[in-house]
């Protein structure tokens, strides 16, 4: 059975959207990077749809997600989401495990 992170992972080399479970909400992500920061997988993520405790803006937003707190992942086939300043440097993953090629 694979783990978050692996799941995670396969997204990011796949390029295949996610559905999970994160801090008791539901999410629709596009995953750019996933790692370590701090000893903590962690992965940087595009919301674009879903639910969000701040509400979400329209055409998405960056999120960086504790692995640890994610459930119910699925992996699947959809149209690529990004932000418009991906060009800006992360601090979500110091320690990159995959990574999206533009």
């Amino acid at each position: 059975m694979a783990t978050v992170f692996d799941l995670f992972v396969q997204a990011v080399r796949e390029k295949k959207q996610v559905t999970c479970t994160y801090q008791m909400r539901r999410r629709e992500l596009c995953v750019h990077a996933v790692g370590w920061k701090n000893g903590r997988e962690q992965a940087l993520s595009f919301q674009f749809a879903g639910e969000s405790s701040k509400g979400l803006p329209p055409g998405g937003e960056w999120r960086c997600l504790d692995l640890g707190l994610v459930s119910n992942v699925q992996l699947r086939d959809g149209p690529w989401h990004t932000g418009l300043n991906h060009s800006q440097p992360q601090t979500c993953v110091d320690q990159i495990a995959a990574e999206v090629d533009f």
